[in-house]
């Protein structure tokens, strides 16, 4: 049985941003050359985030005459950016990469390169979800939606789009739930952490949930995906440490699902379905543990807002995680439920297990029933998307 990726992204094309400029000016986004950097995102307000920073180069692994470098039990080697060749390939921008990148009715041999039936797709611009003009946002990610649903729409049911939802404005966000569902899209991405003027708990929210529940429309929260960044999550450019912001990528969502969790949102919403985006999952059973405990200490002096669920049970009914080469998640499976994990590649990021991923599977499951590995890697999947 094939696997479906629920965790892969887009590389948003030279059209995605067309007529914001006309109507923001310089704080639109807007795809150009720049200097040695062909078809970078600029936003001349603010700087520019060159194609190096947004794609990764996962798609350049097949390139005549390299061997592709890994572990056992993890995903390829991350190429070297300082390569002569590598820097020769991005340099040429679009016309670098591989042409299912560039056009989803391509994408099958990319995936048939790496043995998977489907893939869910991500933005690879993550700036849609941040940008402080609430307008301009809203604009940006209705452009993208569209732009979205036609690169998927003749890829013979093997890509499937999440739509991108402004909740800044939770008016315009239920607007944009009921264009994007009534077009045809199965589940949508919401930013990691909430904006800065409401926690997920607040009223303003409900319409949100409220439609996504009766359409039984999943919501997503990627890695990096942030509205807002609480100051004790940004990093100090002059202390900074860029392995253990990594290695802590985990706790910002967790204080997202904390909200979503103790807070009331999914106990009031019982079957909306929320999926955690690459934050891998090895951390969660232990999570679960300690978030049961300090409900149950912090409820025995505030009853009257609990309640009444345990988090372990919330999670079980309502939360997904996807996870890559991650072995420890697998391990703990029991812990965080065999029916919320799925399984992403990630592609065509540079931290993808594309083109191997078959193999990083077999070796991360070596021990594990084929069933259990058939639902962790497509049946959890399908049967939450609604697939046939």
């Amino acid at each position: 049985m094939q696997p479906i990726s629920a965790d892969s992204h887009v590389v948003e094309g030279a059209d995605v941003f067309v007529g914001l400029p006309e109507r923001f000016g310089d704080d639109a986004p807007r795809i150009m050359h720049a200097g040695t950097d062909q078809d970078a995102i600029i936003i001349p307000s603010k700087g520019k985030a060159g194609i190096r920073r947004r794609i990764g180069i996962a798609g350049l692994r097949l390139r005549d005459g390299v061997q592709v470098q890994r572990r056992p039990g993890r995903k390829p080697e991350v190429d070297d950016l300082a390569d002569p060749d590598v820097m020769a390939i991005m340099s040429r921008g679009y016309d670098g990469l591989r042409d299912g990148i560039r056009d989803g009715s391509s994408r099958h041999i990319d995936q048939d390169a790496d043995g998977i039936a489907a893939e869910f797709l991500y933005p690879g611009f993550f700036g849609l979800f941040s940008f402080e003009n609430t307008e301009l946002l809203v604009a940006c990610q209705k452009n993208y939606n569209d732009w979205l649903w036609d690169y998927t729409k003749n890829s013979n049911s093997r890509l499937f789009g999440l739509a991108a939802i402004p909740v800044q404005d939770p008016v315009a966000a239920c607007d944009e739930l009921d264009r994007v569902i009534d077009k045809g899209f199965r589940g949508g991405c919401i930013p990691c952490t909430a904006p800065a003027s409401a926690a997920y708990h607040d009223p303003c929210y409900d319409r949100i949930w409220t439609l996504a529940e009766e359409a039984n429309f999943p919501l997503s929260m990627h890695v990096g995906t942030n509205a807002y960044l609480p100051p004790e999550f940004r990093p100090n450019k002059a202390t900074r440490d860029p392995i253990a912001d990594y290695a802590n990528t985990q706790s910002t969502i967790q204080r997202t699902l904390t909200d979503l969790i103790c807070r009331g949102v999914a106990t009031k919403h019982p079957k909306l379905k929320f999926v955690v985006a690459e934050f891998n999952g090895g951390w969660i059973g232990h999570w679960l543990d300690r978030i049961d405990q300090g409900l149950q200490r912090e409820y025995r002096f505030r009853s009257d807002e609990y309640t009444g669920e345990l988090p372990h049970d919330v999670w079980s009914r309502q939360f997904y995680a996807t996870i890559e080469d991650d072995r420890p998640a697998v391990l703990t499976r029991e812990l965080i439920g065999v029916d919320n994990l799925m399984w992403g590649s990630d592609y065509p990021h540079v931290d993808s297990t594309w083109p191997c991923s078959l193999d990083v599977l077999d070796e991360i499951f070596c021990d594990v029933p084929d069933y259990e590995r058939a639902r962790i890697t497509r049946e959890n999947v399908e049967r939450l998307y609604g697939l046939n």
